[in-house]
């Protein structure tokens, strides 16, 4: 890994509104570009909107118009653009998903593979866990409640990913952000030596529903480096120091200090985790 700038969007997405979302995207792209940024990462669905219900007859087929602007802009600016869209999906239930566009012209995606019981009945449950490549390091997506699935940030870890993208539209309903994502990520982001960023759609999306917002980034140590908790739109900006996880990755010190536990996992053990109860 090397030194590496990224940026956090808390964006305000209104429902249907794909014009205005793409449009306040594009600004926020062209601010991170002013700062020299590598790669951006706007929340889960922040292209339509977030809603259970609704998302089906926004949805877009890939490529398509929104990954078509969404590209440009990455073009244009010249970094990676990590963008939430409803992707259109043979069950006629379409997909989470992360776009990841490059400055090149490349177009990828990672598709939601754990969805929340709510979701089920709406959405289609993606089935890969890709990591990225980036000229400074490896990264992979994790989309809001696939958070809550340890096995995942191990295996993205695993894979070779240096940080894991966390894009959220956690609803105000559910409290106090902050409190409820340090339970969690911090050790999803020590026990797998990753550096984790998040970011949460935030404000009223003018169809009754509320987000509250929020930042953080984790370092592969568990300390909290860079947060914006305000509950308003705005950009965080991080610089990811890669001394850390190369000392672990790289194991350039003997000290258990420094250990990438992953390297001592007993996979013989862990058949139970295969059986459904």
């Amino acid at each position: 890994m090397e030194q590496t700038r990224v940026a956090l969007v808390q964006m305000n997405a209104q429902l249907a509104a794909t014009t205005l979302n793409l449009n306040k995207m594009e600004s926020f792209v062209k601010e991170a570009a002013g700062q020299k940024v590598d790669i951006i990462c706007f929340p889960e669905l922040s292209v339509q909107g977030y809603s259970r219900n609704c998302s089906g007859p926004t949805a877009e087929s890939l490529p398509g118009p929104s990954s078509e602007r969404i590209m440009t802009m990455a073009r244009r600016y010249n970094l990676v653009v990590l963008a939430g869209l409803a992707e259109a999906s043979p069950t006629g239930r379409p997909y989470i998903t992360q776009l990841v566009a490059y400055p090149n012209g490349k177009l990828l995606k990672y598709r939601k593979t754990h969805l929340g019981n709510s979701e089920k009945p709406n959405f289609t449950p993606g089935a890969e866990l890709p990591v990225f490549g980036h000229d400074k390091l490896n990264f992979g997506v994790q989309i809001c409640w696939d958070l809550h699935f340890p096995e995942v940030t191990a295996i993205l870890s695993l894979k070779g990913a240096e940080i894991v993208f966390a894009p959220h539209a956690s609803p105000t309903i559910v409290g106090n952000r902050r409190e409820i994502w340090l339970k969690y990520m911090t050790a999803r982001a020590y026990d797998n030596a990753v550096y984790l960023a998040a970011c949460n759609l935030v404000g009223n999306d003018g169809a009754g529903h509320s987000f509250c917002g929020g930042a953080l980034v984790i370092d592969p140590k568990g300390n909290v480096i860079a947060e914006a908790f305000n509950d308003r739109e705005e950009m965080l900006v991080a610089d990811l120091d890669p001394v850390i996880i190369n000392t672990i990755r790289r194991k350039e010190s003997s000290s258990m200090r420094h250990s990438f536990f992953l390297d001592s996992r007993r996979p013989e053990l862990y058949g139970d985790l295969l059986k459904r109860g």
